[in-house]
C-alpha cells in the first residue's frame, strides 16, 4: 500500500489544525506557507474532510479551518481512508491461494491497527528531535 500525497498533505492540514486546537480558525494559506505546499492543492484536499465531518469551516475575513472534535478523537486511519480509500495492500484479496489469503490479510489488519491507534494529537504532539511523549509506531 502506497499513501499518496493526497494523505501525506491532509494528515498534515490535520496535524496543524490539532496543533492550534481551541486558538481559533487555521487558514489554509498559514497551513500552505508553513510547510511549503500548494494552497490550491490544498483546497482541494480540504473538501473530502469537511464532507467526512473530520473539519469545520469558519467564514469571515478571520476564518479558516478547526477539527471537528477533538484531536484525540481523530486517527491517522480516519483522514487515510476519506483521502486514500479502502486500506488494502493488494486488490483482490478473496481471489488468492489460502496461504497468500492469510498474509494480505494480516498485513492489512497490522497497517489497520496502527493507522487507527495512531491520534491526530499523537502526531501533532511528536517532536522535531523524533522523541514523542512515550509513543511508538510499529508495523
Amino acid at each position: 500500500m502506497k499513501i499518496s500525497t493526497k494523505g501525506r498533505y491532509g494528515l498534515t492540514i490535520m496535524i496543524e489544525l490539532a496543533k492550534k486546537h481551541g486558538e481559533g480558525p487555521v487558514s489554509l494559506k498559514a497551513i500552505a506557507q508553513a510547510n511549503e505546499l500548494s494552497e490550491h492543492y490544498l483546497e482541494q484536499l480540504i473538501a473530502p474532510l469537511r464532507n467526512a465531518g473530520l473539519v469545520k469551516s469558519i467564514r469571515g475575513a478571520y476564518g479558516g479551518y478547526v477539527l471537528s472534535d477533538i484531536p484525540s478523537k481523530i486517527t491517522a486511519g480516519d483522514v487515510i481512508r476519506v483521502l486514500e480509500g479502502p486500506i488494502t495492500p493488494v486488490e483482490g484479496i478473496e481471489d488468492e491461494e489460502p496461504a497468500k489469503r492469510e498474509l494480505w490479510i494480516r498485513i492489512r489488519d497490522a497497517i489497520k491497527n496502527v493507522l487507527d491507534s495512531t491520534t491526530i494529537e499523537d502526531l501533532a504532539n511528536h517532536s522535531e528531535d523524533g522523541e514523542s511523549d512515550a509513543y511508538m509506531f510499529y508495523i
